[in-house]
Parts: C-alpha cells; sequence; structure tokens
C-alpha cells in the first residue's frame, strides 16, 4: 500500500487529492496545524480514513516528526497562506508560510530520505500568480515570472527552491504551475466562491447584493477536482518536472457573474453589483491564461470540467447551504 502525507489538507485541494488517493488505496496522512483547527471537523467528516498528524510548515522539527510517523512515498506540499489580497496585509507571515515553509518541508524530505534522493517522491503547489505582469500570452513553463504581490513572489522562492533541490540532491520534486481552480469547497474568501455564495442568497432573497473590485480582470479557471489528478500524475512520471495545468481558456469576472445569475434565472445582475476600490489589488495581474501542453502531451492529462458546468455546480451547492441555513 503506497503512503501519502499532505499539508494544506483541509483546503479545496487536499480534500480532493485526499479522496483520489483513497480511491487508489492509498493510506493517507495529513498535515494538521494547531489542536484547535478550525477545519479539524471538516476533514474528519469528508475523509474520516485519513490519519491525521500536528505539524506546523514554519515548524521544521514538526515537518520532520511527520515524517517519520508516516514514512510517505509521496509528499503533497499544498498548505500555504493562499488568499492573495491576505499576503499585501501580511506579507511577513506569508513570506513565512508560503515561501519559507516549502524550503522547510524539502529539508524534511531530504533528511528523511537521505540514503536514498528517490526515496520519497515531492509535489509543489505553485501557482500561476508567479506569471503576475505577465511576459507572454498565454502562459507555459518557460515563461519569464513576474510575480505582483507578496503571495506570488513568495510562491516563486518555494518554485525555485523546489527546481534548485531536485537539481542539487537529485530529489524526484516536481512543481504544478496551477491556474485558478475552484469548487463548491473553495474558501468564501475567493472571487468565485463570495459570488456564488452571494448569488444563491439573492435569489434566497437573504442579502440585496454584491459589492466587488475589478470585474475586468480575467483569469483561466477549472475545477479543482481535476486539477489534483495532475497532482498525482506528475508523481507517477520516472523523472521529475514542472508543469502548467490550466484549461487554456479565460474568462473574466464579469462573465463570472453572468454565468452565476442565469443559474438563478436572473439576466440582469448590475443592479445588485457595485464596485468598490477597496476590493481592487495594489498591483492587478489582468489576464492570466495558461497552456498544458506539456501536461496534455506528457502527462495524458485534460481538464473535464468546463467554465460553465463549474459555476453552475457552485451556486447549486450554495443554494442548498444557504437554504439549509436560512432553514427554508
Amino acid at each position: 500500500m503506497a503512503r501519502a502525507l499532505i499539508t494544506g489538507i483541509t483546503g479545496q485541494d487536499g480534500l480532493y487529492l485526499s479522496e483520489l488517493l483513497l480511491s487508489k488505496g492509498y493510506e493517507v496522512f495529513g498535515l494538521i496545524r494547531g489542536q484547535n483547527n478550525p477545519k479539524l471537523d471538516l476533514v474528519r467528516a469528508t475523509v474520516p480514513e485519513v490519519k491525521l498528524l500536528t505539524g506546523d510548515l514554519t515548524d521544521l522539527s514538526s515537518l520532520l516528526r511527520a515524517m517519520e510517523s508516516s514514512q510517505p512515498d509521496e509528499v503533497y506540499n499544498l498548505g500555504a497562506i493562499s488568499f492573495v489580497a491576505y499576503s499585501w496585509e501580511n506579507a511577513m507571515l506569508t513570506t513565512d508560510v508560503t515561501g519559507k515553509g516549502v524550503l522547510n518541508i524539502l529539508e524534511a524530505v531530504r533528511l528523511y530520505s537521505h540514503d536514498d534522493p528517490h526515496k520519497v517522491r515531492f509535489y509543489q503547489a505553485s501557482s500561476s500568480e508567479m506569471f503576475g505582469k505577465v511576459q507572454e500570452v498565454p502562459q507555459r513553463e518557460s515563461t519569464l515570472l513576474w510575480p505582483r504581490s507578496p503571495y506570488g513572489v513568495a510562491k516563486v522562492f518555494g518554485h525555485y527552491m523546489t527546481i534548485n533541490y531536485r537539481e542539487s540532491y537529485g530529489m524526484h520534486a516536481s512543481s504544478g504551475i496551477l491556474f485558478n481552480h475552484e469548487s463548491p469547497r473553495r474558501g468564501p474568501e475567493f472571487v468565485t466562491r463570495k459570488i456564488s455564495q452571494a448569488v444563491s442568497r439573492i435569489k434566497l432573497g437573504l442579502q440585496d447584493g454584491i459589492t466587488m473590485g475589478n470585474l475586468d480582470a480575467k483569469r483561466d479557471w477549472g475545477f479543482a477536482g481535476d486539477y489534483v489528478e495532475a497532482m498525482w500524475l506528475m508523481l507517477q512520471q520516472d523523472t521529475a518536472d514542472d508543469y502548467v495545468i490550466s484549461t487554456g481558456v479565460t474568462h473574466s469576472i464579469k462573465e463570472l457573474l453572468d454565468v452565476a445569475f442565469a443559474a438563478v434565472g436572473i439576466d440582469d445582475w448590475a443592479p445588485y453589483v457595485t464596485q468598490d476600490p477597496r476590493f481592487m489589488r495594489p498591483a492587478e495581474v489582468e489576464l492570466l491564461i495558461g497552456d498544458s501542453t506539456k501536461a496534455r502531451t506528457t502527462l495524458g492529462w485534460e481538464p473535464k470540467v468546463a467554465f460553465t458546468e463549474l459555476v453552475q455546480m457552485m451556486v447549486a451547492n450554495d443554494l442548498v447551504e444557504q437554504r439549509a441555513q436560512a432553514g427554508r
């Protein structure tokens, strides 16, 4: 039985990846930060078969203990402070967790497998936010990185550190440069879930409108459940490498609003949406669209869920949740 350790197991990717690995017969271990983690019950309810370990990406000793306890064949580092807007308010903490945390987990893997650098296969969750002020459209593995947020800068550090450990120590360490991926499990602070929840509440008469930032920003949105399969496929390759994971199709926030409101029978969303400069990024990333040719040809991976289906899925889920919470 293969064994896997997942950091960031409380996030949408961690939950979907856990389900995927369990379905493939893995023994799965998840790293949880803090004894009173508010998402602990969610993980236990969603993937009760996962064995939970206490640890923190900022604490190397806890990661070494987690390695010894789980004795993994594969390590998936999904842990990060991943809300971009938050990273400007807490740049140092974002750097410690999202950036230096990658170095800590890489070092824990290296020390654990010092006798055989291929003993453990490592996956790093890199991000399309690393491209930032895009220098090429679409973006591929060779595109110059120009991050436009503390989060993006921290991800670049972790990305290059993963490459450095691969080249310096011969580790099987791969990075997935994942473009925006969403799901009904996405946190409500992210714009896609913010919209799907608000639209559901507007439909149910629970709120009057939604306040947004830049409506013209464009993203390459896919389904998180599809993207975790790409993570797993990377670690099944004989040679470690880096891959862009994307749909190759871009949509604006306005298009997202079109689909979300249409899903509840509202054709004109203008009366319900206002803009506020507080929700604008200090340095905006205007257009992200990925070229995942390498992943499609080498890994045999393709996204299955299209944009419209994804947004409709999220709205349908939030309608059920909000109706239940309102007792309707």
